[in-house]
C-alpha cells in the first residue's frame, strides 16, 4: 500500500475502520499484527486516511474486528469504493495549474455524491453553468492573474458537469436566489443564453430541480449565503460554505442538521418549479 494524500472520502473510510477497531477492543498493535502488517504506524496512516486501502483487503478487517452485519460491511465496502474513486484525481492532475489543492476535495465531493441539495445566492452553480458565464465569472473574481488560467479554470467547470450526466448522475436540487438570475455576468446576450441554459438544463437533464426564491420573499433561512450539502451511499451527509480565501467542510451533525433545516424551509419559501420556470421566462424576455 502507497502513501497517499488524505482526502476527504479516504478520511472517512479510515475513521470507519477505527471504529470498528475500538468497538472490537484492539490496540493498534494487536490489531496491525493480526492483519499481518509490519507495525501499528501503517495502520494508523490507514485510520488517518494517509494510506489507501484496497476494497479486498475488506474481509481481512471484519474477520479481525469480528464484524458480522452484512449492512454495515456494505457501507464500509461503498466508502472504500468511493473513497478509490480516481475520475477526481485525474481532473485534479489535468487541470492542476489553475486550481489549489483544496479543491481536490470538492472535486472528489461531486464526484462521489448521489445528491446535492444547493442555495445560490449570488451565482448560478458552477454544474449549471454556460462557458461565456462562468468565463465572466471566473474574470471577474481577480483569482487568476492570466488568460491562460482564466480559460483552464472555465474548461475544469464545464468538464465538472459531466457528473450530471454520468451512468448514475448526481442529484441536484437548486434553490436560485433572484439575485443570482439578475446579476449582470458578461452581458444581455450572455445572461439570456444562461437563463435559457438553466430551463433546458432542468427540463432535460433527469434529477436536476430548479426553485425560484423571488426578492418578494423579504428575508429568509439562507439569509446569511449560499452553502452545499452533499449526500452519499454510504456515511452521512456533508455541508460545503464557500468563503473569499477557502472552503469548509461541515461535517458534525448539529451543523449538517442545521443546514438541513435552514434548505427545506428556503425549499417551502421559494416558488414551485412550474412557477420557477415562468419566473425565468420572464426574465429571458426582459434581456431581449
Amino acid at each position: 500500500m502507497a502513501d497517499a494524500k488524505p482526502t476527504l472520502m479516504r478520511r472517512r473510510l479510515g475513521l470507519a475502520l477505527r471504529a470498528l477497531r475500538q468497538r472490537s477492543a484492539l490496540s493498534l498493535q494487536e490489531a496491525a499484527e493480526r492483519l499481518g502488517m509490519s507495525g501499528p504506524p501503517v495502520l494508523s496512516k490507514i485510520e488517518n486516511g494517509k494510506m489507501r486501502v484496497q476494497p479486498a483487503a475488506l474481509d481481512g478487517y471484519f474477520t479481525t474486528y469480528g464484524v458480522a452485519d452484512e449492512r454495515r460491511k456494505g457501507e464500509i465496502r461503498t466508502l472504500a469504493r468511493m473513497a478509490s474513486s480516481s475520475r477526481s484525481a485525474n481532473l485534479f492532475n489535468q487541470y492542476r495549474g489553475a486550481v489549489r489543492d483544496p479543491f481536490a476535495d470538492y472535486l472528489e465531493l461531486e464526484e462521489v455524491a448521489t445528491h446535492a441539495d444547493w442555495y445560490a445566492s449570488q451565482l448560478v452553480p458552477g454544474l449549471l453553468q454556460t462557458p461565456d458565464y462562468a468565463l465572466a465569472v471566473v474574470e471577474g473574481s481577480g483569482k487568476w492573474h492570466t488568460a491562460r488560467e482564466v480559460r483552464t479554470f472555465v474548461e475544469l467547470r464545464m468538464q465538472r458537469q459531466q457528473v450530471l450526466r454520468r451512468e448514475r448522475p448526481l442529484e441536484m436540487w437548486c434553490i436560485l436566489d433572484e439575485a443570482a438570475l439578475r446579476r449582470q455576468m458578461g452581458g444581455a446576450r450572455v445572461m439570456a443564453e444562461q437563463l435559457r441554459h438553466l430551463l433546458e438544463t432542468a427540463e432535460e437533464v433527469a434529477g436536476v430541480n430548479v426553485q425560484v426564491l423571488p426578492f418578494s420573499t423579504g428575508a429568509h433561512t439562507g439569509i446569511d449565503g449560499a452553502f452545499t450539502v452533499f449526500r452519499f451511499d454510504a456515511g452521512d451527509p456533508l455541508v460545503v460554505v464557500e468563503s473569499l480565501t477557502t472552503s469548509q467542510y461541515l461535517e458534525e451533525d448539529a451543523h449538517v442538521g442545521r443546514y438541513d433545516v435552514t434548505f427545506n424551509h428556503l425549499r417551502a419559501r421559494a416558488l414551485d418549479t412550474v412557477p420557477s420556470r415562468d419566473f425565468i421566462h420572464k426574465l429571458i424576455k426582459e434581456e431581449a
